[in-house]
């Protein structure tokens, strides 16, 4: 059994080596621009949207709590702290990506093919949205980095990765994940 922690210990400390490696080259990478920077919307308590959603009335959207908020200004703090230079930062429509990309970023704008398609009234969407987000992303300026703040469905889809709310995921311009950093709510 003590064999059995002796190496586990070893283990542990070998993998947090490189865990340090791949975050010290993905900081790297980012410092040099042309990374794209996917952000799951910061915590917004529930799941979905209620059936009543407009997108122009934040009142029946899910939105950040309080919590939600303070993940968001740590998401801004991640970004100066480690000097990454942003491009330019674009939302979804949704009032808890706004929300989020106006507390961490202040400046952003927003695109309609951000928005979530995870419920029924929205389902018929992915596809266009999708295309729309390549034809943006072929024509991006990639001297920069762009920041992407949006939903669950959209970053699974083409990343092929489950973020958490306020997740950061980092990828090359052909949608390949280079690295990721969790921010605690």
């Amino acid at each position: 059994m003590r064999l059995f922690y002796i190496i586990l210990i070893i283990f542990l400390i070998l993998t947090n080596g490189i865990k340090a490696d791949t975050e010290t080259q993905v900081l790297k990478n980012l410092k040099n621009g042309g990374n794209l920077i996917f952000i799951r919307h910061a915590y917004a308590p529930g799941g979905g949207d209620p059936d009543n959603f407009e997108i122009n009335d934040c009142s029946t959207q899910r939105n950040l709590n309080e919590t939600g908020r303070e993940q968001a200004k740590k998401i801004g703090r991640f970004f100066h702290e480690n000097q990454i230079p942003i491009g330019k930062v674009i939302s979804s429509e949704w009032c808890r990506c706004k929300e989020t990309a106006e507390i961490a970023f202040k400046k952003f704008e927003t695109k309609d093919f951000l928005n979530s398609f995870f419920s029924k009234k929205f389902s018929k969407n992915r596809t266009r949205q999708i295309k729309d987000l390549n034809e943006y992303i072929d024509k991006w300026d990639r001297s920069k980095n762009l920041v992407l703040v949006t939903h669950y469905v959209v970053i699974t889809e083409v990343l092929n990765y489950a973020s958490s709310s306020g997740e950061i995921v980092f990828s090359d311009i052909k949608f390949k994940k280079i690295g990721n950093k969790e921010i605690e709510y």
